[in-house]
C-alpha cells in the first residue's frame, strides 16, 4: 500500500488511476491481518496465564483491540474511495469528499494507530519485565520502538513498519522458545514423570 499511495493528506488521487488494483489487493488482506494480530495478542495472554498483571494486561488488550478497530476503519474509508471511484472517476478527485475521506485515512492510520500501536508495546515490554514471559532485550527494545512511534507518527513516512517487524520479532521467540521447551503431553506423562 506504502509503494501505492503517498504519505501525503492533500495527495491529488493519482494512485487511484495508477494503483488502485494493488491498494484493493492490500485492503482485501486487511481482515487476514487483523485475525492474525487477534490469534497473536491471544498467545501472548495464553503465555501471561495467572502472572498477568491486571492494570499492564487492560491496556494491552485494550490498545492492541483500538489498534486493530483503526486499521479497520482506515481501511474501511480507503476501500470505499476506490469503489467510489470506479463507480465515478470523473467527479470524484475534484470533490470536496475525496479530500475528507483521504484525510481521515491518513490521520487514522498515520497518527492514532501509530499511537496505539506504541501504547501495546509499551504496555506488553512492561508486562514482559515483569513476568520474564519474553527476553529482556526485545522489552528494551520494544521501549525504544515505542518511542520512536510516539514522537514520529506522521512525520517518518516508513515508521508504520516498526511494529508489524516487533510482533513478527516476538512471534518469532514465541515460536523458537516453544521448539526448545518439552511438549506438555510429555511433560505430565507416567514415564516422564517417573524418569525425573
Amino acid at each position: 500500500m506504502r509503494l501505492s499511495v503517498r504519505a501525503d493528506p492533500l495527495e491529488a488521487g493519482a494512485w487511484l488511476r495508477t494503483g488502485s488494483s494493488t491498494v484493493a489487493l492490500a485492503l482485501n488482506l486487511v481482515p487476514f491481518a487483523g485475525i492474525a494480530f487477534l490469534w497473536f495478542i491471544g498467545v501472548l495472554r495464553d503465555r501471561l496465564g495467572e502472572f498477568e498483571d491486571r492494570f499492564f494486561a487492560t491496556v494491552f488488550l485494550g490498545s492492541g483491540l483500538l489498534f486493530l478497530a483503526m486499521l479497520f476503519a482506515s481501511a474501511a474509508v480507503a476501500g470505499g474511495v476506490i469503489i467510489a471511484y470506479g463507480a465515478r472517476p470523473e467527479g470524484l478527485l475534484e470533490s470536496a469528499i475525496f479530500t475528507f475521506a483521504r484525510a481521515v485515512t491518513y490521520e487514522i492510520m498515520n497518527l492514532y494507530a501509530v499511537k496505539m500501536a506504541a501504547v501495546f508495546i509499551i504496555s506488553l515490554s512492561t508486562l514482559s519485565i515483569r513476568t520474564g514471559f519474553i527476553a529482556r532485550w526485545i522489552a528494551l527494545l520494544g521501549y525504544a520502538f515505542a518511542l520512536i512511534l510516539l514522537l514520529s507518527g506522521r512525520y517518518i513516512e516508513w515508521i508504520l513498519l516498526v511494529f508489524p517487524l516487533w510482533v513478527l520479532l516476538i512471534s518469532i521467540y514465541i515460536l523458537i522458545d516453544d521448539f526448545r521447551r518439552p511438549s506438555q503431553a510429555a511433560t505430565t506423562s507416567p514415564e516422564f514423570n517417573s524418569r525425573r
